[in-house]
């Protein structure tokens, strides 16, 4: 009687320890399909199965990004840059050094303060929210007023530089023939300037392609959403894929390079001048 309670004892305790095992087996197989499901939500695949060396979604959302940057900074910077360079006041000096201020301010400040003014806590985003039923922060719209405000800095100087080597006589000249001042404006003041314009422009986009701490700060982390090709590099060298950091790297790269060559043409044209 004694050997048979012992085996019953032995045997109760066993399925104990077998019952724990098996929760335990349950709890890991549950957080390892969690991690795969999560890994296949973020890391692109091919049709065979393979991971992508270049998250496309990413870089086509980057080019996107950079090109909707490069064309409102030109319908803003431009009328901005040509009152600034018309003449000189207190007024004047104080708003360039308000709308430059971004270039010199860290990038997380910069992000900081853009979801302050775009929160739903804010004027501007109570109306966005009343208006379109979101608020600008995390969504491409808001990422791409981010990244105007961000860049307009780069673009100002340039074309503000463009504008000051136009000669005065040539402009007072066409007015004295009788053009207007929108036709002076077109024919002859932003065809002379053209060469600060294009190095402005080319600035923008560059700087936008590759931005990275506004980009997080108000636009973080959605895929197909927010998700640049900066902050997908970002995240292949936290898991310690370097192969795939690479390759990406050396996209925004090549942009950069391309960048510079125009912005090498764009500065002898203006020697020329």
């Amino acid at each position: 009687m004694k050997l048979l309670g012992d085996c019953t004892r032995i045997n109760d305790a066993f399925s104990s320890l077998l019952e724990l095992v098996r929760g335990r087996a349950g709890q890991l197989y549950t957080c390892t399909q969690l991690m795969g499901t999560l890994s296949a939500c973020h890391s692109p695949v091919e049709p065979d199965g393979e991971r992508m060396m270049i998250d496309w979604q990413a870089l086509w959302l980057t080019l996107q990004l950079g090109c909707w940057t490069a064309v409102i900074v030109f319908l803003l910077g431009l009328p901005l840059a040509y009152w600034l360079a018309s003449g000189q006041s207190w007024l004047r000096t104080v708003c360039g050094l308000l709308l430059t201020s971004p270039m010199v301010l860290p990038p997380t400040v910069v992000g900081f303060y853009l979801l302050v003014v775009l929160g739903p806590r804010s004027p501007i985003g109570q109306w966005c929210e009343w208006s379109f039923g979101q608020t600008l922060p995390f969504t491409f719209p808001g990422l791409v007023t981010a990244l105007v405000v961000t860049n307009l800095p780069y673009a100002l100087r340039p074309f503000v530089a463009g504008f000051a080597r136009v000669e005065r006589q040539l402009v007072e000249s066409a007015w004295c023939l009788g053009a207007s001042r929108w036709r002076t404006f077109w024919r002859i003041t932003f065809p002379l300037a053209m060469p600060g314009i294009v190095s402005g422009l080319v600035l923008v986009f560059a700087h936008a392609v590759g931005e990275f701490g506004v980009v997080l700060m108000v636009g973080g982390n959605r895929p197909g959403i927010t998700r640049t090709l900066s902050i997908a590099i970002y995240e292949d060298v936290q898991a310690l894929d370097y192969a795939r950091a690479w390759y990406s790297s050396l996209v925004l790269l090549t942009v950069a390079l391309v960048a510079l060559g125009v912005l090498s043409w764009a500065e002898q044209r203006l020697r020329k001048q």
